[in-house]
């Protein structure tokens, strides 16, 4: 859920469109347009930063354990929660755009995984919305006006 409250608050403020996500047990597909900076931040800087933080708090409340795996010897940080190289391909036409979406609706069903028999089963993912219309965190946006 924290990571679903980062990306309505980025919604809400118009600091970006999200058109797909899923997330998985160790990593996230996002398929967002940004819109504008947060300040002096970026939209990625501003997701990253307040997950981070609130998975630090959540994970010193009920799971100290787990949260020393995440420790960082970084001059600048004292854990770690987020690749810094995050992955961000330009969804430059239509087809790469459905390609990726596609992909990441799948992710949840393929063998590795096996979280669900069928995409829109996933509730982490938007593939329901693009099958029924449903969104239930109400902050997506079709990709086609």
């Amino acid at each position: 859920m924290i990571v679903i409250e980062s990306l309505q608050y980025l919604v809400i403020k118009n600091l970006i469109k999200l058109y797909g996500y899923v997330i998985m047990p160790n990593h996230i597909h996002l398929l967002w347009s940004v819109l504008k900076m947060n300040g002096k931040e970026s939209s990625q800087g501003s997701f990253a930063k307040f997950t981070a933080h609130e998975f630090k708090k959540q994970l010193l409340q009920t799971d100290s354990e787990k949260l020393a795996s995440f420790a960082s010897n970084k001059s600048d940080r004292s854990y770690q929660f987020w690749k810094r190289d995050a992955l961000a391909i330009s969804m430059s036409t239509e087809a790469i755009f459905l390609q990726r979406l596609d992909y990441i609706h799948n992710n949840p069903v393929k063998e590795r995984w096996n979280l669900c028999e069928n995409p829109e089963d996933y509730r982490w993912s938007s593939a329901r919305f693009y099958i029924s219309g449903d969104d239930e965190f109400n902050f997506l946006s079709h990709y086609k006006p």
